[in-house]
């Protein structure tokens, strides 16, 4: 059973370790922006951050006995403001025919676009390359936990929630989106361009053409890999749309990885949320598969979840003693719950 919390600034070198394997704007392998985004993070589940919509939030999977740290997730709670605009490419679709020639065409065409007020965004997502796949389900706990938290506290969030995924990208880690495009205009390569992104997006609005782009330009490898996903992120497309997400004809201007949205009120897991106290006894027998949370205000870790078998009875939930003790939870404390199917 692992204990699912937000993250501690004791924890920089296990994320440390894990950013080297996944190493994208959100988890950079890079201590010292490492260090600012669990600082943030750390800020933003206190409270400490006003505005809601500059917090962003790191959970951490750890297991509990050894105090090892597996995996990582994260919600932005606003991806996209003046100072910082998200930056996408619309994919649209558009027909030529030549009555002389008698010869028709359908091309893809790309249209870059900004959201200054934009949506709340998941990602992050890593976990240990020797725990994907195991019993506990490392992966899926990480990627449910965050709908769990938009749940309890809808109020902070932005209507609608981004998820960018991860296309394929060749065995040295290069984009070939970017070789056929971004590097033409910037003279940069995927990783450095990648890395200044993370710090200002100015040279993307200055440099990138302001003007539509037909993919049948690039090679035929990259109009096949436009909008796709690669295949270690396949069970996470998957995964998101089973809950409600769906591919909305945007891509990353960096790689062409393809953007998926859903409405916060329609993702599955967001309206199977429930909330309730937890019972003087434990659960003994089976019961449901669910993830369960709870939030305190003091205390130096504020977020709990453990998946675990659970019976809600009314108001009443009762789970198993071992979950109970990982949680830290007490009787009567209001607890809060979504499926993990």
């Amino acid at each position: 059973m692992l204990l699912l919390r937000d993250a501690q600034k004791s924890d920089l070198p296990s994320l440390s370790r894990l950013a080297k394997v996944l190493n994208t704007v959100n988890l950079p392998y890079d201590e010292r922006a490492l260090a600012r985004i669990i600082e943030q993070s750390v800020r933003s589940f206190a409270g400490r951050i006003r505005d809601p919509l500059q917090r962003a939030y790191v959970f951490v999977a750890e297991e509990p006995r050894s105090g090892r740290i597996i995996g990582t997730s994260m919600v932005i709670a606003q991806h996209g403001t003046r100072e910082s605009p998200c930056t996408f490419f619309d994919v649209s679709e558009r027909e030529h025919y030549s009555s002389t020639i008698d010869r028709h065409f359908k091309h893809e065409v790309l249209s870059i676009g900004y959201h200054f007020d934009g949506p709340t965004e998941i990602g992050g997502l890593v976990v240990d390359p020797e725990e994907r796949g195991g019993e506990e389900r490392a992966g899926k706990q990480l990627a449910y936990v965050r709908f769990l938290y938009l749940a309890m506290f809808r109020e902070r969030f932005r209507e609608k929630v981004l998820a960018e995924l991860m296309p394929p990208l060749t065995k040295d880690g290069r984009s070939a989106f970017w070789e056929a495009f971004g590097k033409r205009f910037t003279d940069l390569d995927y990783q450095t361009a990648d890395k200044k992104s993370r710090e200002n997006k100015e040279f993307i609005q200055q440099l990138f053409p302001p003007v539509d782009v037909y993919a049948t330009l690039f090679p035929e490898q990259v109009q096949r890999n436009l909008g796709k996903v690669g295949p270690e992120t396949e069970p996470v497309r998957r995964m998101l749309e089973r809950i409600g997400f769906h591919y909305v004809n945007r891509i990353d201007p960096f790689d062409g990885g393809p953007h998926y949205e859903a409405r916060l009120e329609d993702v599955t897991l967001v309206r199977a949320y429930r909330r309730a106290k937890l019972a003087p006894e434990p659960l003994e027998r089976d019961g449901e598969e669910r993830l369960v949370g709870r939030y305190r205000t003091g205390g130096k870790i504020r977020f709990r979840a453990v998946r675990t078998p659970a019976r809600l009875d009314g108001e009443v939930l009762r789970i198993p003693a071992k979950a109970r003790a990982i949680l830290e939870a007490s009787p009567g404390e209001r607890l809060h719950l979504v499926p993990f199917e």
